[in-house]
């Protein structure tokens, strides 16, 4: 295992150096420049003055000397400088790097605990009646655009106090109790659309997994419904959950840019959507290359948890 990890991570160098080179290049492509922005409508600066702005902020060599010059400063741990707030990139994305953490993990739990057992009892309980519930559910939570469910949620529970975070974060350390409270439903408008793929998922697994002979046997050996599902059924079904459950958890941390917004919430997604307002190149290049970084490492852990539940699967890629 220890082997397959190293290789893994190795296998981060040349993603994330791709993603940095189109990262790079592609926010320079936007209309408009940090200095444009930076200099705002008030002001007018000559060319001379615009020239010595750019070599303030060296922003005066071309863009693949600046990627270059970017890069080995990436490799030893400096991201830069914001062009809009002069403090250094990093330790603004960590300080609010654990919100945007607990939007996506409490996501993905309510993703499972909605998710899962719905499509448990869709694979048990085969009707048309049922069938079409789960169905109209399930496209209901894939069709709904986050953001009008986010926004939704603020209308309904405005006047629920301590329900809307609209500025009066508290962090999980300061008092976790309010802090949950006030992340539900951010973490519930992220994990819907989740769910309904879960719950797909899950069924159409439990379903393929029930008409296997070794679930016939264990019925015959008599053991309960519950023992047949919970110990023998589940255990295969949920192998598919676990693939899809851990590919998307990286789309909910990028879910939570836009949610956060909504919820005026101080997180890293926030922080983006006024970087790339702003221009502040630094800000967007680092946010994006931590995402893909987060994005890939959940893959990894995907496939180490995949491998542990099921003994079959070794860690090289082969079933045994």
């Amino acid at each position: 295992m220890g082997r397959y990890i190293i290789k893994r991570l190795l296998s981060l160098i040349p993603v994330l150096l791709g993603v940095s080179i189109i990262v790079f290049f592609l926010v320079r492509l936007i209309p408009g420049s940090a200095l444009q922005m930076y200099m705002g409508t008030q002001v007018e600066a000559t060319p001379a003055q615009m020239e010595e702005l750019k070599r303030i902020f060296g922003e005066d060599k071309p863009v693949p000397v600046l990627y270059v010059e970017w890069l080995g400063r990436v490799l030893k741990g400096d991201f830069g400088i914001s062009l809009r707030t002069g403090r250094p990139v990093l330790p603004d994305i960590l300080h609010r790097l654990p919100l945007s953490l607990e939007i996506t993990v409490l996501a993905l739990i309510l993703a499972l605990v909605l998710g899962i057992p719905q499509g448990i009892l869709a694979a048990l309980k085969r009707n048309p009646v049922a069938d079409v519930v789960n169905r109209v559910v399930g496209l209901l939570g894939l069709s709904l655009p986050q953001f009008w469910l986010a926004a939704l949620m603020v209308m309904a529970f405005s006047g629920f106090r301590g329900w809307i975070p609209m500025g009066n974060y508290v962090s999980f350390l300061t008092d976790p109790l309010r802090n949950l409270k006030m992340m539900f439903l951010p973490s519930l408008a992220i994990g819907v659309g989740l769910a309904a793929v879960i719950m797909r998922y899950t069924r159409n697994s439990m379903l393929e997994v029930l008409q296997m002979d070794y679930i016939r046997t264990a019925k015959a050996k008599g053991l309960t419904k519950r023992v047949v599902i919970l110990r023998h059924a589940l255990k295969n079904a949920i192998l598919p959950v676990i693939t899809v459950a851990g590919f998307n958890t990286g789309y909910l941390l990028g879910g939570a840019i836009v949610i956060e917004e909504v919820f005026a919430l101080p997180g890293m997604g926030r922080l983006a959507l006024y970087a790339i307002y702003q221009r502040d190149y630094p800000v967007i290049q680092a946010i994006v290359l931590v995402i893909a970084t987060l994005f890939v490492l959940v893959n990894l852990v995907t496939d180490i948890i995949y491998a542990l539940v099921d003994p079959r699967i070794r860690l090289d890629g082969t079933a045994s």
